[in-house]
């Protein structure tokens, strides 16, 4: 559960607003008859806000587990930092070099201060020569 709320947290605000906005206007007299019209928007968009955020957590984690696997088998992972604007967004990590290793979900190495999360990570193949 953590592990999803990690993940998906930010979305569920913006799910939550979405719903909120969808019940103030369904509300509203001029979208329905006596303002009854939130007994259908609710649901449908509710459904449609849960259905995206765990489709999303499901391609996600899924992902996380390739890309996890890639590291474990020696590939070469591309991750970006979000956080740092002035310097590379990407690093190639490799985990043959510089240390890397695999704490949890989280990529860290002794010889860089940056960890990346491998949400944030892609299996790296490298383009044919």
């Amino acid at each position: 559960m953590s592990r999803f709320l990690e993940l998906e947290g930010a979305y569920l605000i913006v799910a939550l607003f979405i719903i909120a906005v969808t019940l103030f206007v369904s509300t509203r007299p001029f979208v329905s008859e006596g303002g009854k019209g939130w007994r259908q928007a609710v649901p449908i968009i509710s459904l449609l806000m849960f259905g995206f955020i765990f489709a999303h957590f499901y391609m996600t984690t899924q992902r996380m587990e390739g890309v996890k696997e890639q590291f474990n088998n020696g590939g070469l992972i591309l991750c970006e930092s979000r956080s740092a604007q002035k310097i590379e967004r990407a690093m190639l990590i490799d985990p043959a070099k510089d240390g890397w290793k695999l704490d949890g979900d989280i990529f860290r190495s002794s010889m860089h201060d940056r960890v990346f999360h491998s949400a944030r990570c892609y299996k790296y193949n490298q383009p044919p020569k």
